[in-house]
């Protein structure tokens, strides 16, 4: 794996390589600009948030990245791809995956079951929809394992519907991890979750991070600090800074603009 070999004070530091990249992105609607030459590296089993005061352009600048909306200039690449005008569903076949702040499953199906019809697409039987879901018993040990990996295998036949909230997005993760991902955005992915919840799954993308990138827009600064390896602060469309958390939250200019008194 190439990586980038970094100074840290007399020692090196190794950086995976960046997976995600994005140069000059900007975006205008109308003529207010809501994001502006903004320049993100997403590193290969990397933790990274996007932090910033509501207004900031965070989920602007999520839904540029996964082409909800085209950009106004810049460009984004995807392991070096260029992808700035791809469709937004090649981006997510090319691994390039996003989680919303909503969780979507099925709610009258069984955890087993939301993860098999995941798994479709990867196993080539995404346009078979008239499969019924006993003929896809094969994907069983691929769906299982996903859900050992998010800590549900001990519920897969109970249905969605019965999960708390937590459980809820835990099961979202699997399903998205069933699409093999290179990139997963998790757009806040710990909103509304209680503080046993929160510590679950703040646990559960720092293993998923273990073989992949993860960028996430998140506004628990406790949990930024203790998974993610990088932080960008955005303010009006802008960012500020971007470093390790220490680095960033001991910027005077982000505690102005974003953390105010706020012991981060």
């Amino acid at each position: 794996m190439t990586v980038a070999v970094l100074p840290f004070g007399d020692a090196h530091v190794e950086k995976p390589r960046a997976v995600l990249s994005a140069r000059g992105l900007s975006k205008t609607f109308g003529g207010f600009q809501a994001v502006r030459n903004v320049d993100l590296d997403v590193h290969h089993a990397r933790v990274h948030a996007l932090i910033g005061p509501n207004g900031a352009g965070k989920t602007t600048v999520f839904n540029l990245l996964t082409k909800f909306i085209p950009s106004t200039a810049g460009t984004i690449s995807l392991d070096g791809a260029d992808i700035t005008r791809t469709a937004p569903a090649k981006v997510a076949r090319m691994g390039l995956v996003r989680s919303f702040q909503i969780s979507a499953t099925f709610p009258q199906m069984t955890l087993l079951e939301n993860v098999r019809v995941a798994l479709q697409r990867p196993n080539g039987q995404a346009v078979q929809f008239w499969r019924s879901l006993g003929s896809l018993r094969n994907l069983d040990r691929q769906a299982l394992e996903l859900l050992e990996r998010v800590g549900l295998q001990d519920m897969r036949h109970r249905l969605a519907s019965d999960l708390s909230y937590g459980r809820k997005r835990a099961l979202e993760i699997a399903t998205t991890l069933a699409l093999d991902p290179r990139v997963l955005l998790l757009d806040e992915p710990l909103a509304g979750m209680g503080q046993e919840d929160v510590s679950v799954m703040a646990g559960l993308i720092s293993e998923v991070a273990k073989d992949r990138a993860v960028l996430m827009v998140e506004h628990n600064l406790k949990v930024v600090s203790e998974i993610c390896h990088d932080v960008t602060v955005l303010q009006r469309g802008e960012i500020l800074t971007t470093g390790d958390y220490e680095t960033v939250s001991n910027d005077p200019r982000v505690r102005a603009a974003y953390m105010g008194n706020e012991d981060a």
